[in-house]
């Protein structure tokens, strides 16, 4: 049997500043997104997604995958924004059981109505307190850390559930 490898006190102090910040802003955007849009921050990331892609359309598959959320959390939020008027859902042409999420042109203008403050909002929180050194170190460890989590075979990851 392999001994327990406890965190070293560095260790545990750098775990729970992640932590912390994390929660922390976290908070921060949903709160400055729905008081500015009323929505939450995972909501504006499919916002956001879907103006980056061709056709402001994606696979909803796909589109769990991007915003890393299950798809049944994606579901009930497409189903949410469908009400808003800012997205719908279409068959998807190539394959009679997969959905189309799509964009719409309501939905893209709260976007863009919204954006300018969710980006000052990030870069209030972030970037401004950050050295680009610092900024290209967050980086590197963020990636690190996703490609991490993300490469088992066995990953339990949130669109696949």
């Amino acid at each position: 049997m392999n001994a327990m490898r406890w965190l070293t006190e560095d260790e545990q102090a750098t775990w729970r500043a992640f932590l912390h910040a994390t929660t922390l802003l976290d908070d921060h955007l949903d709160r400055q997104l729905q008081r500015d849009a009323g929505m939450p921050h995972m909501y504006y990331a499919l916002l956001s997604t879907l103006s980056e892609t061709p056709g402001r359309q994606m696979r909803m598959t796909e589109l769990a995958e991007q915003t890393k959320i299950t798809r049944s959390r994606l579901s009930h939020a497409v189903a949410r924004l469908e009400g808003n008027g800012w997205l719908r859902r279409e068959s998807c042409p190539t394959d009679r059981r997969g959905q189309v999420c799509v964009l719409t042109d309501a939905g893209y203008e709260e976007l863009v109505r919204t954006a300018p403050g969710h980006v000052t909002a990030v870069r209030t929180a972030i970037f401004d307190r950050l050295t680009p050194e610092q900024t290209e170190q967050l980086g590197e460890i963020s990636r690190i850390i996703a490609e991490g989590l993300h490469q088992p075979e066995d990953a339990d990851l949130p669109w696949l559930r």
